[in-house]
């Protein structure tokens, strides 16, 4: 099995569409959620609403994550970037403007990819291109429980954070917030 992760880029936003789909359980949000500016009114909208929203992030440059590839075909997603530009996130959490932080806040695994560990190695590469390109801190915000339903995965895994090194700083059973101090990161972005 080959495993390649890239950093969404334009030449990529097709791979995104072709994961993000009914197949693999994530065709109606589009990774989105957080996007949106409450949760209220989520489940009226349509998966076209929620495509029309990703390709309206796409137009203004949003290409905020990573794809992992297995054997070249995509096969998992990480939402990563800035974490007050989610102010849906910031305000649902309760969390106080820090534009150095960044946030990883969407997984998605294709169901016959799961259970091997590429969430993990998505992480792993994703916080090593972060690293790379100078961002000192990264928060996640997984569900809490074992053996949880892919449905309520998307936020990530809580052991995978764990393992990766992140540090619960907000311990609610409800709304955890974990972070990592990138350590050995390069020039601030610019």
């Amino acid at each position: 099995m080959n495993i390649e992760v890239h950093r969404l880029s334009p030449s990529r936003r097709g791979d995104f569409f072709r994961l993000h789909n009914e197949v693999n359980g994530c065709g109606w949000c589009c990774c989105v959620a957080w996007w949106v500016p409450t949760w209220e009114g989520w489940g009226e909208r349509t998966a076209e609403d929620n495509r029309a929203l990703r390709q309206a992030l796409f137009a203004r440059g949003e290409d905020d994550g990573y794809l992992l590839y297995r054997d070249g075909l995509p096969a998992g997603w990480v939402q990563a970037g800035p974490r007050d530009r989610l102010t849906h996130l910031t305000t649902d959490y309760g969390l106080e403007p820090d534009g150095e932080v960044w946030a990883i806040t969407c997984f998605l695994v294709a169901p016959d990819a799961r259970r091997r560990g590429l969430a993990r190695q998505l992480l792993a590469a994703s916080l090593e291109d972060l690293r790379r390109r100078g961002v000192r801190r990264v928060q996640a915000f997984p569900r809490r429980g074992h053996d949880l339903p892919p449905e309520d995965m998307w936020r990530g895994p809580e052991a995978t954070f764990l393992e990766a090194g992140f540090a619960v700083v907000r311990d609610d059973s409800r709304r955890p917030v974990l972070s990592l101090t990138l350590t050995g990161a390069d020039d601030p972005l610019g």
